[in-house]
């Protein structure tokens, strides 16, 4: 007989993984912080749940990525986690980098209608970004933070600076570092 394993939570676990297989923790996810009750929206569902992990997650709902983690495994019945290693390169709610200047943005997605669609932005966005020339600034409009894209922009060279206009609206700048 072979017994199925699941899932082990840990920061790196995707969110859409995590609810896949323990249906059991969304409603808990939705109690931990009203932010994740986004993840009700099917577009966003399929679009950022898959690629979101519980540490990008935790920085989005506004809580310690251990308190996160350690919470989903105990309803889970795993084990404590003794340690969390929260890494990420997020400049958000920082002041204003030097580097930013309003007159140097010379490109602008706006990904509220492609994720409205049901699209994923990231392809369009790293396309966009690899293209980009020295000292000019990205601007993204999303819905939320998106936490996976900027640290996949962050690991092809691009800095980043965030700017919350409302609960509903990030607008994050890049450059090339």
């Amino acid at each position: 007989m072979i017994m199925e394993q699941k899932l082990i939570i840990t920061p790196k676990t995707k969110i859409l993984d995590l609810i896949t297989d323990y249906p059991e923790l969304e409603e808990i996810l939705f109690d931990i912080s009203p932010a994740f009750k986004k993840l009700k929206n099917p577009v966003l569902r399929r679009t950022v749940a898959r690629v979101t992990t519980l540490q990008q997650a935790a920085l989005v709902g506004g809580i310690k990525v251990e308190d996160l983690v350690n919470r989903l495994r105990q309803v889970s019945g795993q084990g404590h986690l003794d340690t969390v290693v929260e890494t990420h390169n997020y400049t958000s709610l920082q002041p204003v980098p030097i580097w930013f200047a309003a007159d140097k943005v010379t490109r602008h997605l706006d990904a509220r209608e492609m994720l409205n669609r049901g699209e994923h932005p990231v392809g369009q966005v790293l396309a966009d970004l690899h293209n980009m020339p020295e000292n000019e600034i990205y601007e993204l409009i999303a819905p939320f933070f998106p936490a996976p894209l900027i640290d996949k922009a962050s690991g092809i060279g691009f800095d980043n600076y965030v700017v919350e206009v409302s609960p509903e609206e990030f607008r994050v700048y890049f450059v090339r570092e």
